[in-house]
């Protein structure tokens, strides 16, 4: 069986004399006008960058299985005139905020009017740009920088600067976002990372493993299936969403979730001083059958609740954040077992994640 993880920068430069015959990202525009950023990898990953909305990620594939869910008609071209649910494309991943995450709301001190999940994932990027392949050791990386602007007069002023890197021959994605005010007043800070994962990694048995102190029920509907909620049903008619909030535990700020089934799985990892939060959305609605796994520096109750529950998040006038996230695909019982086993050890050894306030949902 070949397996590129074993290839070295010298044996394929022996072999070619260019390297984006194994790893790169290729850009192309579709008969809608939106622009697509395809990145592929001998590795058997593949996803697809929306530039149009804001350098959020679309399709993702492995060995030609979906991971993700996607909508009608979708990738949707950036329209304000529509709500944020009806330009919802699904994907692997759609970033809310920056300034607001949850329901639609009205701001109880500005009047201001509010959509789902604010408006980032609707802004155009920017010097949009694909790096040179470069080696360090045997590995090769190749990197896509993006930059958003979140921004409006008298408003806030935001930016935000993305970077995602991909190693050959790894399954895997490395997402490293700076967030920057340039503006001279603080503002709101909600910074929501909407993993949306589909089948068939996601199916009737498919466990999401988390290492937690506690995990909350959103509302009466959620705590009325606790029993269940690591746990996914197959597709049901009708269904009606479920929300769990999970303060988790961390080993030197390092944490790491699992979704898995079987021999399968995709593990998430990020700095929990960076994310203290973790949301899970089950939504195994026939048709529309999808699961989001969601770091952030917040949960998805508006400002409104955010500001009064004390959890808001303000950015200061030239204060930066930087998140990091690296996505794994598991390919094989062992990765699935390796995993698991660094979940137990977390569980067992970490401590619990500081900046994670949620008695109120006890």
């Amino acid at each position: 069986m070949i397996d590129p993880t074993t290839w070295t920068p010298e044996e394929l430069a022996r072999h070619s004399v260019n390297p984006r015959q194994f790893i790169d990202f290729r850009q192309s525009t579709l008969p809608n006008g939106m622009r697509i950023i395809d990145a592929y990898n001998a590795s058997g990953l593949t996803f697809t960058v929306l530039p149009g909305r804001g350098m959020d990620i679309w399709l993702a594939h492995y060995n030609g299985l979906p991971l993700t869910w996607i909508s009608q008609g979708s990738p949707h071209p950036p329209d304000f005139g529509q709500t944020w649910l009806q330009q919802m494309s699904g994907g692997l991943l759609t970033l809310c905020g920056l300034t607001h995450t949850g329901a639609p709301e009205v701001d109880d001190v500005t009047g201001v009017q509010r959509d789902f999940h604010g408006r980032i994932n609707r802004m155009r990027a920017e010097r949009v740009a694909v790096g040179e392949v470069e080696t360090s050791g045997d590995e090769m990386t190749l990197s896509l920088y993006g930059r958003v602007a979140q921004s409006g007069l008298y408003a806030e002023q935001l930016v935000l600067e993305r970077t995602l890197t991909m190693v050959l021959g790894k399954p895997g994605l490395y997402i490293e976002d700076r967030v920057t005010n340039i503006g001279d007043e603080s503002t709101p800070f909600m910074i929501l990372y909407h993993f949306n994962f589909g089948f068939p990694l996601i199916a009737e048995g498919t466990v999401l493993s988390t290492p937690h102190t506690a995990i909350y029920p959103m509302d009466a509907a959620a705590r009325a299936q606790m029993d269940s909620q690591p746990v996914y049903a197959g597709a049901t008619p009708q269904y009606e969403a479920v929300v769990y909030f999970h303060h988790l535990k961390a080993i030197h700020d390092k944490t790491e979730v699992l979704l898995h089934r079987d021999d399968f799985g995709l593990a998430l990892r990020w700095p929990t001083d960076q994310l203290p939060y973790l949301t899970q959305w089950k939504n195994t609605r026939q048709g529309i059958y999808v699961s989001g796994v969601e770091p952030g520096n917040c949960i998805p109750e508006g400002q409104n609740k955010a500001r009064k529950s004390g959890r808001l998040v303000m950015l200061e006038p030239g204060e930066s954040r930087t998140f990091q996230l690296q996505l794994d695909v598991l390919h094989n019982a062992e990765a699935v077992q390796a995993s698991r086993e660094q979940i137990a050890r977390i569980q067992q050894q970490g401590a619990p994640v500081a900046g994670c306030q949620l008695d109120d949902y006890a």
